[in-house]
C-alpha cells in the first residue's frame, strides 16, 4: 500500500502536542476515556499521513 505523506510540519507538530495533551490528560484522569483519541493524532504524526486529508483533498506539505 503506497501512503504518500500530505502533513506538513506545523501541521505535524501540533498534532503531537495536542494528541499528546489527551493522553496525558486521559492518564490522569482529568478527562474522561475519549482522551485516548489523541493516540490517532500522534499516529498521524509519526506516519506523516492523514487519511481524512486523503479523502477531503488536502496536502499541508509544501514537498508532496
Amino acid at each position: 500500500m503506497n501512503i504518500a505523506k500530505n502533513l506538513g510540519g506545523f501541521d505535524r507538530l501540533a498534532r503531537l502536542v495536542f494528541g499528546g495533551a489527551l493522553i496525558a490528560l486521559a492518564l490522569t484522569g482529568v478527562i474522561g476515556a475519549w482522551g485516548w483519541l489523541g493516540a490517532i493524532l500522534v499516529g498521524t504524526a509519526f506516519i506523516n499521513f492523514c487519511p481524512i486529508y486523503r479523502l477531503i483533498g488536502i496536502k499541508t506539505c509544501s514537498d508532496c
